[in-house]
């Protein structure tokens, strides 16, 4: 019996130990509740919105309430499975507590042996604590229970709510056609509730507020990401600003003027921010862009308020002015007939101005062609949104205005954007040159022509997201493209997709891209034949080679290649090579052996068979030399590493010069010996410190051959130390009337 006792009380202490650690730790009741109560705030607005309109919701809000429930959804999921996990370690615990409880051995009676009374003490201190734990756990579970149940009933209401959405989804589509209104004709003058314009307005703005609160507080990462974007450029052109005013700098690329960058560009980070935001949020509601694009055109505004003329100036406020219009009138239902004229007041506007700009409008960043079809979509649209309202397809004309309105404003702040990013890339050009940068060794207006490229491709696919995102086109076309792109294909018994082979192709490009600039990133720009040594390592054919291979790696795992496929592509691979690719394997491999045994660096000079000059680039399969004639060889690897190769440069770059001539044999030798070792020493290209040899190589009846042998500088200036020898030596064996044979 004590044996048995001792047991269940530890048992017991073990049982109420685990209880009040886990009830200690908590279950975090609070925060569940937080969270479900944050849900509920979040669809409350959208319960209200469906009951108190109905079937009236526009499109563009069923769109943004079909996102927030299906968040909504995915966050009481992960609710409910929480709180199962807890309700079920509760109940576990609770159920042990019972147990225990109702463990006669636990128990204390009058017809105890004595042995148990003796443990009287401990039994009665476990009987309490059990009580304790039980009243604590209890307490938990039905919290736990209570919110369970809480967020299937919230559950339940979402799952309504999106099947209602989903419903008016399907039905707005179809109705997006359909006439949703009277002819204009017949629109009646006031349609409005007591209210009037100004509650619909309110009452607008209230659901949309929600809409844009529940998008902002959810994607708060995204939008830092943009900030950290901007602030980034701000930092950026801040510092370079800095270093342009430098004076050792400014006497080298004199005062830089630009039109919207500053010593401090606030301004043009901001303008830099609004542009970018719909990169960051493509998921944003359209007011929410909308609004974005009304902040761009405000700081934009603020430059041009010192830019433009008066009457220049004048329109541009109309037009911030109408947009802003469209954006308070795209929140009003309304189908009466003041209503409607004021809208067809500004489709008509945009469409004159659509019309005096489609010859006249020129913008630099952009081609002509790319300006002509935003105006061309801006005249379009505000056409449609005139037809589509005169027959009472108001939601549609909305769109259409907002959207083709907003391709031209956008499209002036994308011109804006591109001269910034232009200015801010030719400052750090000049900066970057100044101070021996990258893009000191690289061509300039290469490099200028890639960038505005790059932007005006950027811009483009910018202006087509916004377009898509107003007209709710983006996320169906994100769909699209991701269906056409996941499909499972086949080619005989080989499974692909066509994301992976655009993976695949796009890894290769990159990688391919990345070892033929190797040598700007790490410093090494291109070599030339000229009187100057320059050594450099070979560690850029490695770093080729590494990138290569990885590029390889990356891009079969990236191409879902099965490893038994691949087995078989290696083995096709490796039939070739013992074919016809020999030759390409020699010279890879004797790349490889070039690389890590070092026989000539770039920059040295070599000689192989016929063929002589400056390495200038060690490839994986072929290097180059350049000629003293300005001719680049392509010599492969194999020829490099089995040929007889000389190195003219590998451990020192001095070289010894000979030159032979000849004189009459009545000159004397020892005068002569001595005149040309210090013509010699007086040359320029010649070593300090290393002996001239001078020396007798022939004679004849009528005539003494000399060899001159000197150490001069490097290979690159023998011709010339050769060329001002033979002048020295000319004037002053004239001035010594010895004759040359």
């Amino acid at each position: 019996m004590p044996d048995t006792l001792l047991f269940k009380i530890q048992k017991a202490q073990s049982a109420i130990t685990e209880v009040n650690a886990a009830n200690k730790k908590g279950y975090n009741i609070e925060y569940l509740k937080n969270s479900l109560r944050n849900i509920q705030e979040d669809i409350s607005p959208l319960q209200r919105d469906f009951k108190d309109s109905k079937n009236t919701i526009e499109t563009k809000s069923l769109l943004s309430y079909s996102l927030i429930l299906k968040d909504a959804s995915d966050r009481l999921t992960t609710l409910r499975n929480t709180l199962v996990k807890n309700n079920t370690e509760l109940q576990r615990m609770s159920q042990s507590i019972i147990d225990l409880s109702a463990d006669s051995v636990l128990a204390i009676t009058a017809n105890d042996k004595t042995e148990k009374k003796l443990y009287q003490d401990q039994l009665q201190e476990i009987k309490q604590r059990l009580q304790a734990a039980g009243k604590l756990t209890g307490t938990n579970l039905d919290q736990v229970s209570r919110l369970l149940a809480e967020v299937s009933a919230l559950d339940i209401v979402v799952n309504d709510l999106r099947s209602q959405t989903d419903d008016q989804i399907q039905r707005s589509g179809k109705m997006a056609v359909g006439r949703e209104a009277p002819f204009l004709w017949n629109a009646p003058f006031n349609d409005m509730p007591n209210g009037g314009i100004f509650g619909q307005i309110t009452s607008s703005y209230l659901g949309q507020q929600q809409i844009l609160s529940y998008f902002i507080n959810s994607t708060w990462d995204k939008r830092i990401l943009a900030l950290l974007f901007a602030g980034a450029f701000f930092f950026w052109v801040h510092k370079n600003s800095k270093l342009s005013r430098r004076p050792a700098i400014r006497r080298k690329i004199g005062v830089l003027k630009f039109e919207y960058l500053k010593a401090f560009p606030i301004l043009a980070s901001f303008i830099v921010l609004f542009n970018i935001t719909p990169l960051f949020e493509p998921d944003a509601p359209s007011l929410y862009i909308e609004l974005i694009q009304f902040l761009l055109l405000l700081a934009m505004t603020y430059h041009l308020r010192l830019v433009l003329q008066a009457q220049q100036l004048k329109y541009w406020l109309i037009i911030i002015g109408l947009y802003a219009m469209l954006i308070i009138g795209n929140g009003i239902t309304s189908t009466a007939f003041p209503m409607r004229i004021c809208l067809l007041a500004i489709n008509a506007f945009f469409l004159y101005l659509g019309l005096r700009l489609y010859k006249n409008l020129k913008i630099t960043q952009f081609t002509r062609k790319y300006v002509r079809i935003v105006i061309g979509v801006l005249i379009s649209f505000n056409g449609i949104a005139i037809l589509l309202n005169l027959f009472g397809r108001l939601s549609l004309a909305k769109a259409f205005a907002m959207t083709g309105v907003i391709g031209l404003t956008q499209m002036i702040g994308l011109a804006v954007f591109m001269q910034i990013m232009l200015d801010a890339m030719e400052l750090q050009i000049k900066i970057s040159s100044c101070n021996k940068g990258i893009f000191s060794r690289v061509n300039h207006n290469t490099t200028r022509a890639s960038i505005r490229k790059a932007l005006h491709i950027f811009s483009i696919l910018l202006w087509l997201m916004v377009f898509m995102i107003n007209m709710s086109m983006l996320s169906g076309a994100l769909s699209l493209l991701e269906g056409f792109l996941t499909k499972q294909r086949s080619f005989g018994s080989i499974h692909f997709t066509l994301g992976n082979v655009v993976f695949f192709t796009v890894i290769v490009y990159i990688a391919n891209k990345l070892q033929k600039h190797v040598p700007i990133l790490f410093g090494e720009g291109s070599l030339t034949y000229d009187g100057e040594v320059e050594h450099k390592s070979s560690k850029v054919a490695l770093i080729r080679l590494v990138i290569i291979i990885l590029g390889v790696l990356f891009a079969v795992t990236a191409s879902g290649l099965p490893m038994d496929r691949l087995t078989v592509i290696l083995g096709a691979l490796g039939v070739g090579i013992g074919l016809g690719m020999q030759n390409i394997v020699n010279n890879f491999v004797s790349g490889i052996i070039l690389i890590f045994e070092k026989p000539f660096r770039i920059g040295d000079y070599v000689e192989l068979a016929d063929k002589k000059g400056k390495v200038k680039d060690i490839g994986i399969r072929s290097s180059k030399l350049i000629t003293p004639q300005g001719s680049e060889v392509i010599i492969p690897n194999g020829d490099l590493l089995s040929g007889r190769l000389v190195n003219w440069t590998l451990s020192h770059d001095y070289v010894k010069s000979e030159l032979i001539f000849k004189v009459g044999s009545e000159a004397d030798l020892d005068i002569l010996t001595k005149m040309i070792d210090e013509e010699v020493k007086q040359t320029t290209h010649v070593m300090d410190g290393l002996p001239v040899e001078i020396l007798l190589n022939s004679f004849a009846a009528g005539s003494i051959e000399l060899k001159v042998m000197a150490w001069v500088q490097n290979i690159y200036v023998e011709p010339s130390f050769k060329s001002e020898l033979l002048v020295r030596l000319m004037k002053r064996l004239k001035e010594m009337e010895i004759a040359i044979v």
